[in-house]
């Protein structure tokens, strides 16, 4: 086993914490642990059909029924793109007479979420 943080293999046990066997770094005192957890929360596929949905047309109550996803964390999905269609958006490359239709966040969904500043661990 190896220090995460100094690649030193000198390494000792540190007791345990939440049933996982805590470990720490002789060299330069970094504490960790064996294995991390996966981090949860939905997966960008799964998040791509449901603002999908929501620009077809379902409302956030409906995409809740069918996906089963709380409908708060359809509204936050979708606010955070739109703040992303935001940082993007250059208004001297735009006619100011036309305001972007919902459908042009379409255009987002070849980027991965996690690139869009997405936190992950939501939902």
């Amino acid at each position: 086993m190896q220090c995460p943080e100094c690649r030193s293999t000198h390494i000792r046990k540190n007791g345990k914490k939440k049933g996982k066997q805590n470990h720490i770094c002789v060299d330069c005192g970094r504490q960790f642990i064996d294995y991390y957890d996966s981090p949860k929360g939905y997966s960008d596929d799964f998040k791509r059909e449901c603002l999908k949905m929501y620009t077809d047309g379902s409302g956030f109550r409906e995409i809740e029924r069918v996906k089963g996803v709380h409908h708060t964390t359809v509204i936050l999905w979708v606010k955070q793109v739109g703040e992303c269609f935001l940082d993007t958006y250059d208004p001297d490359k735009t006619d100011p007479d036309k305001t972007p239709e919902l459908g042009e966040l379409n255009e987002l969904e070849s980027r991965p979420f996690h690139s869009r500043n997405f936190r992950m661990g939501v939902g």
